[in-house]
């Protein structure tokens, strides 16, 4: 019988633990530790500040819907992962002290490196959990004239919520009648082309922008954070009267200062979602080191992968899936601007990018999918 624990409740964590309890035999132990008994579809918290959905809609309990899946649910905080003695120290939880495994399978995420940024925890806001959802929704309710200011940090690898916070906003304030005393600015670290890797989506972004009055600015590197303006290091700061800000992302504490962490705390993998340097050990989702923004559909394409090496593993055969990194995205506008993005990301060969109301009918599928298979 071989024991695997997955870290990590997330799309890559749910994905390898669902996938490994259909490839297989009873016999074997899945265990998936999770600090929080709620998964999150992370893609609709934008939706959720807005007031487009309830919490309910975007989340489903793991203690619930794992154990018919023939996986055993542990709520608890990996405090640390130990290669050597092929274990993982659990903390903080309903379970507390050592858990061993024949494979492990870190699905760990990103850590929010808000310390790296001056002011960031005593001002800003952002869209990547529930409560920065809600404490963003609040704030939205509260404002009618000025400034907002939105985007990402040096390292937030994560432009998608940026954009859709932008097009969400306008519409939210045309609907409210005071669009026009609003100003909407983005803010980033670089230029579309660098972050999404493509002139044409660069065109089709800055077309939706003109569309609603959004201005962009580009190769803004924010290095701290007051209570009325953002500050780079090189440049004069802007004020804001409302600012939605994503902080850098860095791998995953539980991992820091292991051989098995790289640059920024990411955690390397070769082809196969292998961890380099360590034996039986797997790696899925924003905790890996690999280039581009940190993406859900990425997390479940390495999760499978993983979960084909692990079977076969067991089964006494070499692991031969290798996982394809690609993008693949939808900037969600409302209407026939919605931005569809296809593009590899170990090629040369041009994105595929396409326009239309088609594709924010297509998000809202994929989210009603993921709830009613977990209901």
């Amino acid at each position: 019988m071989a024991n695997v624990v997955i870290a990590g409740g997330g799309f890559a964590g749910v994905v390898a633990a669902e996938s490994l309890a259909t490839r297989l035999d009873p016999e074997h132990q899945i265990t998936l530790v999770s600090r929080s008994d709620q998964f999150i579809f992370y893609p609709a918290l934008v939706r959720l500040a807005f007031g487009k959905c309830e919490l309910a809609d975007v989340s489903f309990d793991l203690r619930q819907a794992l154990p018919s899946r023939r996986v055993r649910f542990i709520k608890a905080e990996i405090a640390r992962v130990d290669p050597a003695f092929r274990r993982v120290i659990l903390g903080h939880g309903e379970v507390e002290g050592d858990l061993s495994y024949d494979y492990l399978i870190l699905a760990l995420g990103r850590r929010l490196a808000t310390e790296r940024i001056t002011g960031y925890f005593e001002y800003a806001n952002h869209l990547l959990d529930v409560q920065g959802a809600l404490k963003f929704g609040e704030a939205l309710r509260q404002f009618n004239k000025g400034r907002a200011v939105l985007g990402q940090c040096p390292g937030a690898r994560l432009p998608v919520p940026v954009y859709e916070t932008a097009f969400a906003l306008s519409r939210y304030l045309t609907e409210r009648g005071v669009r026009d005393s609003v100003g909407i600015t983005i803010i980033s670290p670089d230029p579309p082309t660098y972050q999404l890797g493509d002139a044409e989506v660069a065109r089709a972004l800055r077309t939706a922008l003109e569309t609603h009055n959004v201005e962009f600015l580009p190769d803004f590197s924010v290095d701290r954070v007051t209570a009325t303006a953002v500050m780079p290091e090189s440049r004069h700061g802007m004020n804001y009267d409302l600012l939605m800000l994503l902080p850098p992302f860095r791998g995953p504490g539980p991992v820091t200062g292991l051989t098995i962490s790289q640059e920024d705390g990411y955690i390397g993998v070769d082809e196969t979602m292998r961890v380099k340097g360590a034996a039986q050990m797997y790696a899925a989702g924003d905790c890996v080191n690999l280039s581009g923004p940190k993406l859900g559909h990425m997390a479940v394409q390495q999760a499978e992968v993983v979960a084909a090496n692990i079977t076969a593993e067991i089964r006494g055969q070499p692991p031969a899936a290798s996982y394809n990194h690609e993008m693949m995205l939808v900037i969600d506008e409302g209407s026939q601007e919605s931005i569809y993005l296809h593009k590899g990301l170990w090629d040369d060969e041009p994105a595929t990018v396409k326009q239309g109301r088609f594709w924010s009918w297509a998000k809202r599928i994929h989210e009603k999918y993921w709830q009613a298979m977990h209901s």
